[in-house]
């Protein structure tokens, strides 16, 4: 093959007698870069979208959570508790009530839903509170009826940052919150609402549970809510993030009947189908520019064996078979697509770890729930890539190798 690939090498180094076959190939070999970094790229946003979701999902939310199946609430939560921890696969478990409320501070209000937890616990199946901006849940880890130092009894609130930021409300100020869970009066029924002092808030990196979130003690919400020694679900931490749905139908049976389980994987699936969706479309619609460079390639393939008929003619007048033929033309295909691959590759993985690195994309998180646009480069993409690449340029020779090896030498050399 070295005399081949020789002879291929020289013909697409060599100066054209027609200038626009040079042109054509080196927009052959721009478009291979070209399409091929914009898939690198394309491909290290979706996978980093996917992992960013998943991760800030996982550390925001609970494994699996219990709950009844006619939503009325669970009464013997601390016996079911008690049971479960003695579960395989279960880590921890963290019972918890919630309602929407509506949070306002003077003229400026917000919807909620507020959860009524045992720090503690929620803690070690949730990492939502983790990420306080300011403030402590300290607060919410005394009991309900203690006073703090100062003598208030105003019971503590943790409230996400982007709420905080809509009602104007930072750590130390008091808020209303007002439940529609409310009062039986001769007047009707009548909002129930209680003040609340914030005493943190978190970040999660989500908009809708930074914006739509709050947490108290789990006392304060049954009061709150008029649900005194319920809970509306047990949340669980497991050992096996993809067998959630396993170890959620075991911890169905242990709870009995009349109960029902879900988990992340059955929350966010349609998230996450829209993203393997998304990641498919990226790379069928970004490899169309990779189709249209093989097609220049065809082109100035096609041009270079007219122009090179006699050279043809007296190779094979010369003793070099028809098959050595295509293959020159095979391989000075090839080069244009390695050589495009190798830019395109060097391009698209610097720019992704460039964003991976310095975040220098940002994005509005209220629209898609991520503050910067994630980049996760990953080695199987780019063989994929290459592989494809290589792929649609070797099929992009076929033709132009075929015509230049079916050349009769007397009929090139016939006038000469």
């Amino acid at each position: 093959m070295r005399f081949e690939l020789f002879v291929a090498a020289r013909y697409l180094r060599a100066k054209r007698r027609q200038a626009v076959i040079g042109i054509i190939t080196w927009i052959s070999i721009t478009g291979v870069a070209v399409g091929v970094a914009a898939l690198i790229i394309a491909l290290a946003i979706t996978n980093g979208t996917q992992r960013d979701f998943q991760s800030q999902l996982l550390s925001s939310t609970s494994d699996v959570d219990l709950m009844r199946t006619m939503n009325d609430g669970i009464h013997n939560w601390r016996a079911l508790t008690e049971r479960f921890r003695h579960l395989p696969h279960v880590v921890a478990d963290a019972p918890g009530i919630y309602e929407p409320v509506l949070i306002s501070r003077g003229a400026l209000s917000g919807g909620a839903m507020l959860k009524g937890i045992i720090p503690r616990e929620e803690l070690s199946v949730s990492g939502m509170l983790k990420h306080l901006e300011s403030g402590s849940l300290a607060p919410l880890s005394r009991p309900a009826n203690a006073q703090d130092e100062s003598g208030e009894a105003t019971p503590p609130l943790v409230i996400g940052v982007d709420l905080a930021n809509s009602i104007g409300a930072q750590v130390g100020d008091t808020v209303l919150v007002t439940s529609p869970q409310g009062e039986l009066t001769p007047w009707g029924l009548t909002p129930k609402y209680q003040r609340f002092q914030v005493v943190g808030i978190f970040h999660s990196g989500f908009y809708q549970y930074d914006d739509g979130f709050g947490y108290v003690r789990l006392a304060d919400a049954q009061a709150l809510f008029g649900e005194p020694d319920l809970v509306s679900e047990i949340s669980f931490k497991v050992d096996d993030l993809y067998h959630a749905d396993r170890i959620a139908e075991e911890i169905e049976k242990a709870a009995g009947p009349g109960f029902t389980t879900t988990n992340w994987m059955e929350q966010n699936r349609e998230l996450f189908r829209a993203l393997r969706l998304e990641q498919v479309a990226t790379f069928i619609v970004i490899g169309l520019i990779v189709c249209v460079a093989a097609l220049n390639i065809l082109i100035a393939l096609t041009m270079m064996v007219m122009e090179k008929t006699k050279d043809i003619a007296v190779l094979m007048s010369m003793g070099v078979q028809p098959g050595q033929i295509r293959r020159i033309f095979l391989l000075q295909g090839l080069l244009i697509g390695v050589i495009g691959t190798a830019i395109g590759l060097i391009l698209g993985y610097t720019v992704a770890f460039l964003g991976q690195h310095y975040r220098f994309i940002h994005l509005s998180a209220d629209v898609y729930s991520l503050d910067y646009l994630p980049f996760a480069p990953r080695i199987l993409d780019g063989v994929i890539v290459t592989a494809m690449s290589l792929g649609v340029s070797l099929l992009a020779t076929l033709y132009p190798s075929s015509s230049a090896a079916s050349v009769l030498p007397a009929e090139a050399l016939r006038y000469e």
